[in-house]
């Protein structure tokens, strides 16, 4: 006995883990993220406009793809819905419609956020035409020989699509610096047609200052929205199907045949109750029948459906009939 006791502890020990619940997975929309109060700045740093929100929001989304918490919609998708409902860009930030987005789009939350910082960390926060004249000298964006320090910051927000609410909110701040160099280096050659065509989640962009502290503040973000996983609620199970029907065929116990299948919300695996109608109580005065008596037969388990029927095993103290009736008990 004492040898025995030791193995079935290491058995439970062993087991336990996977006999444990996976935690559920929530599907969640990453919107494009708003920039309008670093355009200037990002101008600067790229030379022209580039649609910096669309790119964090796809670093972000592959972040979270790999990090495995979330199920993550494709940008598709929400692309898609985003121009069959005309949502504007003016509004998407807002935890009402980013809540309509999100029930459209049949996700748990909306991650929808700002970029707060984007660019040299200076003190003379003056970006005018001297301050991007310095910044795009040269190849592609040149601050000149000395040192050059790159900030991005960013605030994201989670919203239930299902109430609206703000779950969580989450900030992530990334700097880089380095001495000699632009935020963009070099070697991508300058005007405006190259910089429309950077592509922020390549390995190009993130080699250079201004990439690698965007990539910091995206991995604060993604870690954030992690921890606040468990803030999303569960979705309510869906309402139990009543189902009603009659033994068709009884010649065989462990394949009894039922005249109700997936179409009336059958599944393999229910378990249905059999009963026999013994009498009818009746209305004295009308003879509208009130209620059925019926008896127990025994239990169903449902092994295989079609549309209009289901097949099941039989177990229980009596023996089905043709007739008898099935219901969900």
């Amino acid at each position: 006995m004492r040898n025995v006791l030791p193995k079935i502890i290491s058995l439970i020990l062993v087991a336990s883990p996977v006999m444990a619940q996976a935690p559920v997975r929530h599907r969640v929309a990453v919107l494009d993220f708003g920039y309008a109060t670093v355009m200037t700045a990002s101008q600067a740093v790229f030379g022209t406009n580039v649609d910096i929100g669309k790119g964090i929001s796809d670093m972000l989304i592959d972040k979270l793809l790999a990090d495995g918490t979330y199920r993550v919609i494709e940008r598709n998708a929400i692309d898609k819905i985003l121009h069959e409902q005309d949502f504007s860009n003016s509004n998407r930030a807002d935890p009402t419609t980013a809540a309509k987005i999100g029930h459209v789009l049949g996700v748990d939350a909306v991650i929808t956020g700002d970029i707060t910082q984007f660019g040299r960390d200076d003190q003379n926060k003056n970006y005018g035409a001297s301050a991007v004249g310095a910044w795009t000298h040269g190849a592609f964006g040149g601050v000149g020989k000395h040192e050059s320090k790159a900030v991005v910051a960013i605030t994201c927000r989670m919203v239930d699509t299902t109430t609206g609410e703000i779950l969580a909110s989450v900030t992530g701040k990334g700097e880089s610096t380095r001495s000699g160099t632009s935020l963009l280096g070099g070697g991508y050659g300058g005007g405006s047609g190259a910089a429309a065509g950077y592509d922020m989640s390549s390995s190009n962009f993130a080699q250079t200052i201004i990439g690698e502290a965007t990539t910091a503040a995206v991995a604060q973000v993604a870690t954030g929205l992690n921890a606040d996983a468990s803030k999303i609620p569960d979705a309510p199970p869906p309402p139990k199907v009543a189902v009603s029907g009659l033994v068709a065929d009884a010649s065989a116990m462990d394949s009894i045949i039922i005249n109700v299948g997936s179409a009336a919300g059958v599944k393999v695996g229910d378990q249905l109750a059999i009963s026999r109608k013994v009498r009818d109580i009746k209305d004295p005065a009308t003879g509208k029948v009130l209620r059925s008596i019926e008896n127990p037969v025994g239990t169903l388990t449902i092994t295989s459906v079609d549309a209009s029927s289901a097949v099941g095993k039989f177990s229980g103290t009596g023996a089905p009939k043709v007739g008898d009736s099935v219901k969900t008990p």
